[in-house]
């Protein structure tokens, strides 16, 4: 009977101390002579660092899925960055003269938490909203990967002044329609990107011919640019509720540009619609 209380103890002792452990963060190393490049998930809003001899940049004026981190000799710190959807992340960074790793892809789950805490009224409402954020999960990891998979539907491609627009695919997978979409700028002046509208046209035949646009509202947009500068190539995607048409119906995208006139119009035939990847 003493033996037996003596291993429950040492079990519970050991639980406890285990459940105790506190989570070790991770180190980042840095120097004055190299970039040691850190990306993310989701593009970032805000780098802090909490020493003057460690420097983190970003872009401030558009956000962009990396960093830059360097460091002068000195005592350890820490690194704190914020994504655009709440996500946390943070790091202790160091100074090292010779430096064994420069790049760093941080994946979702080294997140700490997330800067907005949701406060939950019910269970109703708890349901919901975890299953919007795993929606947006999976749309995030799916658009990645369609981006990197370069599969190609056909030749659906408009151009106006140097400015190319192109479909390089449609996907259907679970409900919805992922359309992979390219802009190029051949041009030599930026383009800035106002909206980028999909609808869908109906033309009505008869003696009184006529043609009535509905406005589609995507579900998710994923890498949507607010710039293409000078020879950039931007891909990025929509996600569409899943829909087919008739063969009177086609889909029209509308690419416009803000204080600018190089619009371009694109249309897709029902075929291509009814017919996804």
């Amino acid at each position: 009977m003493k033996t037996y209380i003596n291993i429950l103890t040492l079990i519970i002792v050991s639980a406890s101390m285990n459940a105790q452990t506190p989570n070790i963060l991770d180190t980042i190393y840095a120097n004055d002579t190299k970039n040691v490049a850190l990306f993310f998930p989701e593009p970032i809003r805000q780098g802090i660092t909490g020493s003057e001899n460690f420097v983190f940049t970003y872009n401030r004026e558009k956000e962009q899925y990396f960093g830059l981190l360097q460091a002068t000799p000195g005592n350890e710190s820490n690194l704190l960055v914020i994504n655009r959807n709440g996500s946390i992340f943070s790091y202790i960074v160091r100074y090292k003269a010779q430096l064994s790793k420069l790049n760093y892809f941080i994946p979702l789950t080294s997140s700490i938490g997330n800067e907005k805490p949701k406060i939950i009224d019910s269970i109703q409402t708890k349901t919901s909203e975890k299953s919007i954020d795993n929606n947006t999960y999976y749309y995030q990891k799916f658009c990645s990967y369609l981006l990197d998979k370069r599969q190609y539907l056909g030749r659906y491609t408009r151009r106006n002044d140097g400015v190319i627009l192109r479909v390089e695919n449609i996907v259907f997978d679970k409900s919805a329609l992922y359309f992979v979409i390219q802009i190029r700028n051949n041009s030599t002046l930026d383009y800035d990107l106002n909206f980028l509208n999909l609808s869908i046209e109906t033309r009505q035949k008869g003696k009184k011919k006529s043609l009535q646009r509905l406005y589609q509202e995507p579900i998710f947009k994923h890498n949507l640019p607010s710039k293409i500068v000078v020879n950039e190539t931007i891909r990025f995607i929509y996600v569409m509720p899943k829909f087919s048409l008739s063969n009177d119906r086609r889909v029209i995208l509308k690419l416009n540009e803000k204080d600018g006139e190089r619009h371009i119009e694109m249309k897709i035939s029902h075929k291509y619609i009814n017919n996804p990847n």
